[in-house]
């Protein structure tokens, strides 16, 4: 798809990516802060307006797998250009949006963006040298960290000098811009897929994605007991099984069971669950408790929105350097150790703000540290990913790990959630501080679970011992690097 004819300098596909990655991260979460304010502008009720993240969600976890395969079959870029047009218009139609109807529209289709995430990694592994494929990786995983942090950050600014409506535009611009450079500079996959689609394992997983998340999404204001969640767990439970006994028997899985059987993958794929946890839910508590008037609750920063994503900043500048310096240790170290590091890194500031977060400093610190490991962890997690499976299959198994954090962070929000509500009466409308107490001690948990489940990941040189996963990433070229490791350790 792209118009050059001479495949350009891998940083020039580099750059491309990074614009990419860095607007859809900026939409993920820049909302995420206001959505008081654009329920008044637009005379909303808090449920409806709460659609506008959970049909954020749900379109991203269904489009992700899905246009990751379709990807890998008829051509990365080909897919980066469609997604990055989609989720131009998506925002567009977001900031010409002055009815909760429409906006909740352009919000689903913004969520179809979720797909640039494994697609940017298939042409990272595809153009880059094999020595340059971690660093890359880690930076674009990181950039998915970053861009959640510095939307929080940004949203309040924004939004009290401007209008809500540019937190679409400045993304949609920069969208527009990288759609605009994919098709020029990045240039055609050398790599496919081979067979076609399974439409009936597409039909499948996106059916128990959305009941899943519909279910953990809504279970602290429906009540997790409720008739109506309960209903969605139970066909969740009946769908899954029927989506893996269908991709099992089809030629052409969208989803090859055998991939998600790999250690490397099933592992990571663990300690993304866990982490989704985490970061998803401090992303969504800390601003909050950032927020709370202090006079009324006894408890909290009064900070306003510009003034919590700041204390935030600390956290989106750590994650970056995390992102970058993963890579290089990577490199060096291997991922698994990189990955435990970065769990590890996670656990003690959470004990920290359960222990006391009254204090500038304390959530300061938290927050730096919470970012270092975060950084860490998401990009090396990713790179195990990446390098675990073939170069065909990178798109769809990223794209799996992608959605596994965001089934992840929809759990912990929804059980962070119940636990900030168990204090909430109509004399008491603000959530109890012990909720705030329990929420970090949940996520102290689940950092230390990831840390655990980073333990059992395999050893760089079992990550890809399976023969059948070696394919050379370019046709008629020789073998890179990689491919001589794992050659070597199946002859041994």
């Amino acid at each position: 798809m792209a118009l050059i004819t001479r495949r350009p300098h891998y940083n020039v596909t580099f750059t491309v990516l990074v614009v990419a990655v860095g607007a859809y991260s900026l939409l993920q979460s820049m909302i995420a802060p206001v959505l008081p304010t654009i329920q008044s502008h637009l005379h909303s009720s808090e449920s409806a307006t709460t659609w506008l993240m959970t049909g954020y969600l749900l379109a991203a976890s269904v489009a992700t797998p899905i246009l990751g395969r379709i990807g890998d079959l008829v051509g990365k870029e080909k897919m980066l250009v469609v997604t990055l047009i989609g989720l131009t218009a998506g925002s567009a139609l977001a900031g010409v949006s002055h009815s909760i109807g429409l906006m909740i529209v352009a919000r689903i289709v913004q969520g179809t963006g979720g797909a640039m995430l494994p697609l940017s990694f298939g042409i990272v592994r595809d153009e880059f040298p094999a020595a340059k494929v971690r660093g890359a990786v880690g930076v674009i995983a990181a950039l998915t960290a970053v861009g959640g942090g510095l939307g929080l950050v940004l949203a309040g600014p924004i939004v009290s000098h401007m209008d809500y409506h540019w937190l679409f535009w400045f993304p949609m611009i920069a969208t527009a811009a990288a759609a605009v450079g994919a098709f020029v500079f990045v240039p055609e996959s050398p790599v496919r897929g081979t067979g076609g689609l399974s439409w009936l394992g597409g039909l499948l997983l996106s059916a128990w994605l959305i009941t899943l998340l519909l279910a953990v999404s809504n279970g602290s204001s429906w009540g997790w007991g409720s008739t109506g969640v309960i209903g969605l767990f139970v066909a969740t439970a009946v769908l899954i099984p029927l989506w893996i006994l269908a991709e099992l028997r089809s030629p052409h899985p969208l989803i090859d069971m055998k991939m998600m059987r790999i250690p490397a993958v099933w592992t990571a794929n663990l300690v993304g669950l866990l982490f989704g946890v985490v970061m998803y839910t401090c992303m969504t508590f800390l601003p909050q408790l950032l927020q709370t008037p202090h006079a009324a609750a006894g408890y909290g920063f009064s900070a306003d929105v510009t003034k919590s994503g700041l204390y935030l900043l600390p956290m989106t500048v750590t994650m970056f350097a995390g992102g970058v310096l993963a890579g290089r240790l990577s490199g060096r170290f291997g991922s698994k150790p990189v990955l435990f590091v970065g769990s590890a890194l996670s656990v003690p500031p959470f004990v920290l703000l359960a222990i006391a977060h009254d204090r500038s400093w304390q959530i300061e610190v938290a927050v730096a540290l919470i970012g270092l490991g975060v950084g860490l962890a998401f990009s090396s997690m990713s790179a195990l990913v990446v390098e675990a499976v073939s170069p065909d299959q990178t798109g769809v198994a990223s794209g799996m790990n992608a959605n596994i954090r965001t089934i992840g962070g929809a759990i912990g929000a929804g059980v962070g959630a119940s636990l900030l509500a168990s204090g909430v009466s109509p004399a008491h409308p603000l959530p109890a501080d012990a909720g705030y107490t329990h929420v970090f001690w949940l996520l102290s948990g689940s950092a230390v679970l990831a840390a655990m489940a980073a333990m059992i990941v395999p050893n760089a040189a079992r990550i890809a011992s399976a023969r059948g996963q070696l394919q050379p990433a370019v046709p008629e070229q020789l073998p890179t690097d990689w491919e001589r490791e794992v050659e070597r350790e199946i002859a041994d």
